[in-house]
């Protein structure tokens, strides 16, 4: 079978995502060059915390029992965001990350939030290059600020 046709989009699932995805989760997290993960927020129990949380709006790609794609989104009753969206970097280009994304936000729609927000990195050229070709708007409007509150929620780079 060849590459394009196994990883067509058509064929990956999309379904939300439950805490015994974890383990495939964080290893798709880690085969991403250029991905942040926090030693807290982003271990296993930080992860099932924030899907407790959020049972119903995070979400998984999934093709032949592999987990090629993930968004941790959740919303403060105001506000959705999406958190570590990414898709394995041989089945990009197929309409699964634009799935996972209409997925995740007609799950925030249900839990009656109106708008959705993500941060990319301004270094990440394929991120900002597929959020602006989904009619995600840039805003130049606002600055982002962040406080650290725990020092050892220690980030890593793959």
């Amino acid at each position: 079978m060849q590459t394009e046709e196994k990883y067509a989009a058509g064929k990956a699932n999309i379904r939300i995502m439950e805490a015994g995805d974890y383990p495939k989760v964080y290893q798709l997290w880690k085969s991403i060059r250029g991905f942040q993960i926090r030693s807290i927020d982003d271990s296993k129990e930080g992860v099932e915390r924030f899907l407790r949380r959020n049972p119903y709006t995070s979400v998984v790609a999934e093709l032949d029992g592999d987990v090629i794609g993930a968004i941790l989104c959740g919303h403060d009753g105001r506000r959705g965001c999406f958190y570590h969206v990414c898709v394995r970097e041989d089945c990009r280009k197929r309409g699964i990350g634009k799935r996972m994304a209409v997925f995740a936000m007609k799950a925030l729609q249900r839990e009656q939030i109106n708008k959705v927000c993500l941060i990319a990195f301004r270094s990440n050229e394929v991120g900002n290059s597929f959020w602006k070709s989904v009619g995600w708007a840039f805003r130049e409007d606002l600055n982002y600020y962040d406080f650290v509150l725990n020092d050892e929620n220690i980030t890593t780079f793959q």
